[in-house]
């Protein structure tokens, strides 16, 4: 690497001047900081010039370490006290390589120092030093935290004082594993009791992992710092409770939902991490077809009616609501949902929650609702005939209804809705659709590479009228835990409720009268969906396979 000083650059590319640069250099003598931080203090070059110059004009990569998840091993090459005094962080080794994020990599003094603790020989990246402090946080304080709360063993009867104060180390433990949680995007947190100790797994992209383990003896205090957070009985622990922590996160919102319950090793407790931020709130971001989309998008246009959709728990029907929801909502509309529980808060929207030990069930919930004057009505579950039945004569009454079932697929919410007891005529009339949906794991695009389908593959998609000459999946890197996936995406079937369909509904036809007419009129049931994603590089064939039950 060059080693031209930096200031020089920055007056070759007219950023400062000589004068400018001189005064920089004198207090930096006194303050011993980095020459672009205090540029950048002084307010004389923003931080993105600096990047912009050592990036572009240098041949020096910038990399954004908040969306980079590093591994504990390359971590632990570079001391903390190191890492803090040059604001540096190992990123990724390769055999005898290491990759370091620098906030200055022109700190030969930090690449020197390094490269002979380390015995690797050092590239230099640049990063910001917000991003780098975060990263601090990210992966070495959680580490001093664990050994901390190990060493701090507290009698019993002072527990309870001990996991309220805000100082205390399990305090500091429980926080960073939530936001270690939200930076990995999990959607939740398993502390799982066993015989010899505490296992904490992160779901991430519907997979669980497994992430550290803590000894037997911190497992009431983790769990008692988790119950006063969510503001629950940290005396019971004969009964299963639930409880709802809210807090900042990264600067954003998290919505937290707790749910405890006894084993005969003591209570596992489940965390379920609500981030607004990824809430997909737009019909476009659904991953929906071409032809289903539009075929959605008539259903929930419908001035009355009832749009349902389908899968197990999961399986992103909440998601499809809200952003149906987030379509429909103009200030012509008066919308109100009823939800178990609410996830996540819509602007404009009048949102209840269901409250059982209150008397307020879907049921009479909806009831209430009714009585609003609503357009839209949205009903978190249909659980039982009661419910059914009055969000049936609601749409019937001139409102669009938007609800979840749990079948398979889209044909069999017929015969669900049949065996609650609704009567086929009433089906018949008031369904202006139905959507069943999964997700699977995306590749990975930092890791993504086309390969040849074998055979078996090429068979399958033939079968189902695709022709792909070549098919991807992801290596495994950083960025997704070596998974080769990152994020997920929907598959869907759609069968809108025209008058054929209707006609079927009223004969009380089998599930595969169903699916012949969506074939003939172009509607892919879900494999096909899969498999067309699966062709365009979107996911893999067996994530497909995984995830849609049917006979191949």
């Amino acid at each position: 690497m060059s080693r031209k000083r930096l200031g020089d650059l920055l007056i070759e590319f007219g950023l400062i001047t000589d004068d400018q640069l001189e005064q920089a250099l004198a207090e930096q003598k006194v303050t011993k900081q980095p020459l672009g931080e205090i540029l950048t203090q002084r307010g004389l070059l923003a931080e993105e010039q600096l990047i912009e110059v050592i990036e572009f004009q240098l041949g020096i990569p910038h990399m954004n370490l908040d969306r980079f998840e590093i591994e504990r091993p390359v971590i632990e090459l570079v001391p903390e006290e190191f890492a803090r005094s040059y604001n540096v962080l190992p990123v990724k080794r390769d055999k005898n390589r290491l990759t370091l994020a620098m906030v200055d990599p022109f700190d030969y003094f930090a690449i020197d120092d390094i490269q002979m603790t380390t015995g690797l020989q050092i590239h230099p990246v640049i990063a910001t030093r917000d991003s780098i402090h975060r990263a601090f946080e990210r992966y070495y304080s959680l580490k001093r935290s664990i050994s901390e709360v190990l060493m701090d063993r507290q009698p019993v009867e002072i527990v309870e004082e001990h996991v309220r104060a805000e100082d205390a180390p399990i305090v500091r433990l429980v926080n960073q594993l939530i936001e270690q949680a939200v930076d990995k995007r999990a959607s939740d947190i398993h502390f799982d009791s066993q015989q010899t100790g505490v296992v904490v797994r992160f779901r991430i992209d519907g997979i669980l992992m497994n992430q550290l383990s803590l000894p037997k003896h911190l497992q009431p205090v983790v769990t008692a710092r988790i119950k006063i957070m969510a503001n629950l009985n940290i005396a019971e622990r004969r009964l299963p409770q639930d409880g709802r922590i809210q807090m900042q996160v990264r600067g954003r919102p998290i919505d937290v939902r707790v749910a405890t319950l006894p084993t005969i090793f003591g209570e596992k407790v489940v965390l379920r991490l609500l981030d607004m931020k990824n809430a997909i709130t737009e019909v476009e971001k659904l991953g929906f077809s071409e032809v289903n989309k539009k075929a959605f998008l008539q259903m929930i246009s419908a001035a009355h009616g009832i749009v349902l959709v389908t899968g197990p728990t999961g399986s992103g029907k909440t998601s499809t609501l809200y952003a149906a929801l987030h379509h429909l909502n103009t200030e012509q509309q008066n919308l109100i949902t009823i939800e178990d529980p609410v996830e996540y808060q819509l602007d404009g929207i009048n949102q209840v929650q269901v409250n059982p030990a209150a008397g307020l069930t879907f049921a009479t919930g909806l009831r209430s609702i009714l009585r609003e004057d609503p357009n839209i009505i949205m009903v978190g579950e249909i659980r039982d005939k009661e419910t059914a039945e009055i969000a049936f004569r609601a749409a019937l009454t001139g409102h669009l209804v938007l609800s979840t079932l749990h079948t398979n697929d889209a044909p069999s919410v017929v015969a669900r809705l049949m065996d609650m007891g609704l009567e086929p005529y009433l089906i018949a009339s008031t369904i202006r659709g139905v959507v069943a949906q999964r997700l699977v794991r995306q590749i990975c695009t930092e890791c993504r590479k086309a390969y040849r389908p074998l055979p078996d593959e090429t068979a399958v998609l033939d079968r189902h009228g695709f022709f792909a000459d070549q098919l991807w999946r992801g290596q495994g890197c950083s960025a997704c835990n070596r998974t080769g996936y990152r994020g997920r995406l929907a598959i869907h079937e759609v069968v809108p409720f025209e008058e054929p369909v209707r006609t079927l509904v009223s004969q009380q036809q089998a599930g595969k009268a169903y699916r012949e007419w969506a074939k003939q009129h172009g509607y892919k049931n879900m494999l096909e969906d899969g498999l067309e994603k699966a062709a365009q590089g979107l996911t893999t064939l067996e994530e497909v396979f995984q995830v849609v039950i049917r006979e191949m």
